[in-house]
């Protein structure tokens, strides 16, 4: 997370129109290894449909191809856990090179995102014989055509998504939002949004001198709120105990007692002292846990957040600690805060060889920690003023991507294939825009000549914005862009949102989060966006 080139990341939405229907199966008769296309969700321009492959012979499919057509008026925009190629309205799916065999009696299955609403696929083959059955596969298949678009994880992803209703959904809350933005905790309560997220991250604390700190104390604890500013429309006194945010984070807690609270320490400009940190991670400990549970606030946290930009890499500054420092910080806090509080981390989502992900010991730290969110969001931006412009939260490589391993499937699977369980696993999204302007070109890849003009920082935007003055008018690698004049920018729309959360369900991650709450609308559409396709 950034402060001072996130502190502007501010966005709102339009209704996603989500249809959470009983799945529609379009199967192909009976056989020994058939082959179902079912339609999980619909949302009228897009979809998800979900592949499952059955064999119902005796004998192990140790690998397959299937080959379909789709109607026209759809088509795949990206797939997962399968190796998708196209001609013209002909697809072919081969099995990735991590996936084993399938065994008599089993199943595996494979998913995409297609654009306009659900059709039935045509022509269906598996392994040369019908989709349906009625011809033994053979043994083995035509060897595959296309090579993963990422290095194979070392450990398959599930086949199938988990139960709905148990993932996490996170929202960070900006202390520095009750101010020009006049964003506070009472917006969580009336935009409806603390009823569907499951913790709030309270950002940030600062790391001075190796040791947890106050980031601003008079937005934390001293602000008076008025009582048509208050969560229950009760007005601070000038003599109780505990005012600012952390008092109305208490307030909106026993509104919804099902919400969790962590205060998160560090970010892009307070992540400094996690160096001096890393030396003695005991003290750094203490110290967190000491403010963290502080007699006049305890009751309002509920754990401690780390956003470390980056350990033994470089972000506002350099951090040299060695690939361990991440892991024992994280192995300290843990011993400290115990086992009933949460402690928790937001990480890079650098999926590029020897990266930011390579040069620290994140799978060490995973026990440590309850998850991770994986911060897959400012990939590209007008931080390169002449770009190319490209999408800055990017969920998979396409052609002409700037920069490859910049994108959210590449620092999922690279973490996965480190051994960290999928569903300690968060992925992320941003609720803002990046753009540039002198740009002529429509499509990714132009030319620009600098930042493109923000209500609040340069080259970026809100969606509350963006949606009115220069609405999505295509989209790349699971996310939208848009060229208004000579501005191009690109963000999430509810539609993309929805994608990016069926991903993570059928992944198994752990939920999402996102960066940040002031900037959803009035009535919490992104947050409903991310909740109705999350589960």
């Amino acid at each position: 997370m950034r402060r001072s080139l996130r502190r502007a990341l501010w966005a709102s939405a339009v209704v996603a129109v989500t249809v959470a229907a009983v799945p529609m199966t379009s199967a192909f008769g009976a056989g020994s290894v058939t082959t179902t296309f079912t339609k999980a969700s619909d949302w009228g321009t897009g979809h998800e449909t979900r592949v499952t492959i059955t064999n119902g012979s005796d004998a192990t499919v140790s690998t397959w191809r299937i080959e379909f057509e789709l109607p026209s008026g759809t088509s795949v925009s990206s797939s997962w856990d399968a190796d998708v190629t196209r001609s013209g309205n002909r697809y072919v799916a081969v099995k990735k090179s991590w996936a084993g065999g399938i065994a008599p009696g089993a199943t595996f299955s494979w998913g995409y995102n297609g654009t306009g609403a659900y059709k039935a696929p045509l022509s269906c083959t598996i392994n040369g014989a019908p989709c349906g059955g009625g011809t033994p596969p053979p043994t083995t298949a035509p060897p595959t055509t296309a090579p993963p678009t990422t290095p194979p994880p070392t450990t398959p992803p599930p086949t199938t998504p988990p139960p709905t209703g148990d993932k996490k959904l996170v929202g960070y809350f900006a202390q520095w939002g009750v101010y020009g933005r006049n964003y506070h905790v009472k917006n969580i309560h009336t935009s409806g949004s603390a009823a569907k997220l499951t913790h709030i991250m309270y950002a940030f604390g600062n790391t001075t001198g190796g040791r947890c700190t106050i980031g601003d104390s008079y937005a934390d604890y001293e602000k008076a709120y008025t009582a048509a500013e208050s969560v229950d429309g009760v007005a601070d006194t000038w003599d109780q105990p505990l005012r600012g945010s952390f008092n109305q984070l208490r307030k909106l807690k026993k509104m919804y007692p099902h919400l969790k609270v962590v205060w998160s320490f560090g970010g892009w400009t307070w992540s400094g002292g996690f160096t001096q940190a890393a030396q003695n991670p005991a003290a750094f400990a203490e110290s967190c846990y000491n403010l963290v549970e502080d007699p006049r606030w305890a009751d309002v946290f509920d754990g401690i957040d780390i956003d470390w930009e980056y350990p033994n890499a470089c972000g506002l500054t350099c951090d040299n600690s060695g690939p361990a420092a991440f892991k024992n910080v994280a192995s300290a806090l843990r011993s400290k805060f115990g086992s009933s509080n949460l402690v928790t981390a937001a990480i890079t989502a650098d999926g590029t060889n020897g990266g930011k992900i390579d040069a620290a010991d994140y799978a060490g730290a995973a026990g440590s920690l309850n998850w991770i969110m994986v911060m897959a969001y400012d990939y590209f931006g007008a931080f390169n003023a002449q770009g190319p412009t490209a999408p800055h939260s990017p969920l998979y490589s396409y052609n002409g991507i700037p920069t490859q391993g910049f994108y959210a499937d590449a620092a999922i699977q690279k973490l996965k294939g480190k051994g960290i369980p999928s569903n300690k696993l968060l992925l992320g999204v941003g609720f803002y825009g990046r753009g540039w302007t002198g740009v002529t070109q429509a499509a990714p890849g132009g030319t620009a000549t600098g930042p493109a003009p923000g209500t609040y920082e340069q080259g970026i935007e809100d969606y509350k914005v963006l949606k009115n003055t220069c609405p999505s008018t295509g989209t790349v690698a699971g996310t939208a862009y848009a060229k208004c004049g000579s501005n191009w920018w690109s963000y999430d729309t509810p539609a993309t949102i929805g994608g990016k959360m069926t991903y993570a369900r059928n992944q198994g991650l752990g939920g999402a989060f996102f960066w940040e709450l002031s900037g959803d609308t009035s009535n919490g559409e992104l947050i409903g966006a991310m909740k109705g396709s999350l589960g």
